[in-house]
């Protein structure tokens, strides 16, 4: 049996080439195909695919096929969990980041006061390490405490990366070398963390992923049957493979044909790489290949594609390439052209484009929000010209979509259709891969009530939650009762606080004046006392303008208020990582209600909930945990994890930038490429050893964004359109581009010309102005 590489400069020619591998049946009929895809996003895209290719019905008046057939007997596990199905993993796996932090919890707080430690201990504020000087002991260490939880994640996740692209480095450390897997010796101000894994194995027992590894993929070459995997598998769309997946990979196709399907840029880039033999691995820093491409997006842009073609140089395999047919004359497919060609553009050769070629646009506009406008219109126009484009056509990506999602649900109507409004409410749009916090407004109050804990309860935080949808229908609170709610506590000087206890972790606790038990005793006296009587009572002065009708209103304030009160009561202090969980959820089920249609949320919420419970494998009850350490654990789960798949439903889907990566479309859009949010921020991790002396193939966020913005470009067919903040929307003063934006439009200059012999990037970038009525759109 073989590994087979099959590559090609487009997705969709990869889709069709796989259709046909698997047009052939397995040997067992009852066997089903596996075809492993990096995103749920990628798995529906090729099951519609395949389901145009597979088992179609013949034309019986001519030699087309109907796109009738059918994806069936065909499983999408993703790389990991294929991997986790060849090792053997548990279903709870004690070596799992979200469940390695526990152990190691126990770890450090049990070592932090020993030598080897030191660093780290005095860094969380634990154990016998000396405290700091000049500054108030006790609150600083309780602010180091509070760092417990988030640093062993963080160690968590940087161990697992070392298992998965590392493996070397972790087998030296197991036999007392602190090396670097190069054979070096670990900096100094590492050298911890050596010691910090060889007690964590030491504490869990049983052998560790490296060893874990090594022993199944012994038993995988020696039984090939050990593992219930058909005799051919797929590994569709990757465009990084680590160490142990690779090894697992090789041992599968030692007794399977095992098939990658890469998408590359350029077979001319592939054929100069293999020329220099060259295999990883290698340091980064060392790698010959930085300089073999020519064309400089493919220089500046495709580490990634490059590093990949190393990491498989060691494995034997079979090499496929998949061609493309000839890319149009227009800007893009002159563009797509000189990158499968990897040509450095000629400026002495430059071809001209039409006047009407706005196959790549780049729209530079004052923010976000002026960026969905342009954007609409641009989508529309498209439209508008264009009968056979549909919105299920069209892909919007962007680095940060929660910050672009409220904008384009306002601009595009993803409400009900208005009468008469703009033609972009009439478009179908679906917005994809959010985080949880964002599609499910009970694990957002968890969130909410994290901050109140951790925070001073202010004015704004409390009406906020009030206006909360499972809030105010717990409550009974429409419109008018809160825009009511907002001017009592304008009227009552309500700032922050609940009462002058709660003030005393500020120093305050001497001052009542202006917290919620100062303004709320207005408020209530100003129901109970006529509008004449001015007489204070205490060092509360009835609200005026509080009529009799409105005591209904007054309660539920109250009501909502004590609630409040007794769930922040129970959310200080320390507890177990249990006791946490219970006061959470026993404060969204107090604060909040949902209609019996909304059921999923309850569910969501306690499923999240208990997911975080069988991660701790009971490890976490004899781990006293803070309110900082449950906003660590919390956010990581709520920040940033894909919900639903909601990809190609038939709608213009809005997405981040990697679930659809590579995936062709009609058009694509780049939404949001600014300046220090694209690629993102190169903050390295000072305690990751990879990230101090990086291998071909290890993982480096800047790189990765570089290569989807590529990605993007190589799967539009027909138009690419990109978005970015070109003046501030207050002072108007110019904003340059995202640096790899800037990159493209030199290319792009280089490439081509207009008509008129200019530079083409007077046609390609268009800047708009502040306001979308501004006279310079209507002449």
């Amino acid at each position: 049996m073989t590994l087979h590489v099959h590559r090609a400069e487009r997705a969709d020619r990869l889709a069709a080439a796989l259709a046909e591998l698997l047009a052939t049946p397995l040997d067992d009929v009852f066997a089903e195909e596996v075809v492993a895809v990096p995103a749920r996003g990628v798995e529906r895209w090729i099951t519609q695919r395949l389901s145009h290719r597979l088992g179609r019905r013949p034309d019986r008046d001519g030699p087309r096929d109907h796109e009738d057939g059918i994806c069936a007997g065909v499983r999408f596990p993703s790389p990991t969990a294929l991997i986790a199905e060849v090792v053997g993993v548990e279903e709870h796996d004690p070596w799992a980041p979200d469940s390695l932090v526990w152990p190691l919890l126990e770890v450090i707080d049990g070592c932090a006061g020993e030598d080897w430690c030191r660093t780290l201990g005095t860094h969380l504020g634990v154990g016998a390490a000396d405290g700091p000087q000049g500054v108030d002991r006790d609150a600083e260490w309780g602010h180091r405490r509070g760092r417990r939880y988030a640093v062993a994640r963080r160690l968590a996740g940087l161990f697992d990366s070392y298992a998965s692209y590392r493996p070397a480095m972790l087998t030296a450390w197991a036999a007392g070398e602190d090396t670097d897997g190069f054979g070096d010796r670990l900096p100094p101000d590492l050298g911890w963390q050596a010691e910090l894994w060889r007690r964590l194995v030491g504490r869990l027992g049983g052998p560790d992923p490296v060893t874990r590894l090594a022993a199944a993929l012994e038993r995988l070459r020696i039984h090939p049957a050990v593992v219930d995997l058909p005799d051919r598998l797929s590994l569709f769309g990757a465009t990084r493979l680590a160490t142990s997946q690779l090894q697992v990979l090789s041992a599968l196709a030692e007794a399977r044909d095992v098939h990658l399907w890469l998408p590359h840029p350029s077979p001319e880039l592939w054929r100069r790489v293999a020329e220099l033999g060259v295999a990883a691995p290698v340091r980064r820093s060392a790698d010959p290949t930085v300089t073999t491409a020519d064309h400089p997006l493919l220089s500046s842009l495709g580490r990634d594609s490059r590093e990949l073609q190393l990491v498989l140089a060691p494995v034997t395999s079979v090499d496929h390439h998949h061609p493309l047919e000839r890319a149009p004359s227009t800007m893009l497919g002159l563009l797509q052209r000189d990158l499968r060609e990897d040509r450095r553009p000629d400026p002495a050769a430059r071809s001209k484009i039409a006047p009407d070629d706005r196959s790549v646009q780049v729209h530079a506009c004052h923010g976000p929000a002026r960026q969905v406008d342009v954007l609409r219109e641009v989508l529309v126009g498209l439209l508008a010209a264009d009968p056979t484009l549909e919105p299920r056509d069209v892909l919007v990506m962007c680095p940060d979509i929660e910050v672009y999602a409220p904008l384009i649900s306002a601009a595009f109507g993803l409400a009900d259709v208005v009468q008469g409004g703009h033609p972009a409410h009439e478009l179908r749009v679906r917005l994809a891969d959010r985080a949880l916090s964002q599609t499910n407004p009970l694990l957002s109050t968890v969130a909410k009530l994290l901050d109140l804990a951790d925070g001073r309860v202010t004015a704004s935080q409390v009406l906020d939650l009030a206006a909360w949808p499972p809030v105010r229908r717990r409550f009974g609170l429409d419109d008018d009762d809160l825009e009511q709610l907002a001017r009592w506590v304008t009227q009552s000087g309500v700032r922050w606080g609940l009462d002058a206890q709660h003030r005393d972790t500020y120093g305050l606790s001497g001052y009542p004046q202006n917290t919620w038990r100062a303004g709320l005793d207005r408020i209530l006296l100003g129901v109970a006392m006529a509008d004449e009587d001015r007489n204070w009572l205490g060092l509360a002065l009835p609200l005026d303008d509080v009529g009799s009708n409105d005591v209904d209103l007054a309660g539920r304030l109250a009501e909502l208020l004590d609630r409040l009160a007794a769930v922040l009561d129970d959310l200080v202090g320390e507890a177990s990582l249990e006791g946490w969980l219970d006061a959470l959820a026993d404060g969204v089920q107090t604060l909040t209600s949902v209609p019996d249609a909304d059921a999923w949320q309850t569910a969501e919420l306690h499923r999240e909930l208990t997911a975080v419970t069988d991660a701790a494998a009971g490890r976490a009850s004899a781990i006293d945990l803070g309110l900082s350490d449950l906003r660590a654990l919390f956010a990581g789960r709520l920040g940033g994890r894909p919900t639903r798949a909601n990809f190609r439903t038939g709608t213009l889907t809005v997405c981040t930038m990697v679930p659809m990566r590579s995936v062709p479309h009609r058009v694509i859009c780049l939404l949001g490429l600014d300046d220090g949010v694209f690629p993102r921020g190169a903050r390295v991790d000072g305690d990751d050893v990879l990230a101090r002396d990086p291998a071909v193939g290890e993982r480096d966020p800047r790189g990765e964004d570089r290569q989807l913005m590529l990605d993007a470009l190589l799967a539009a067919t027909e138009h690419v359109v990109i978005t970015y903040t070109g003046a501030d929307e207050r002072t108007g003063a110019i904003r340059p581009p995202a640096v790899p934006l800037g990159e493209l439009i030199d290319a792009l200059d280089d490439t081509a010309t207009t008509a008129d012999g200019s530079p083409v990037h007077h046609q390609v970038v268009v800047r708009h102005p502040l306001q979308p009525f501004d006279a310079r759109n209507v002449t």
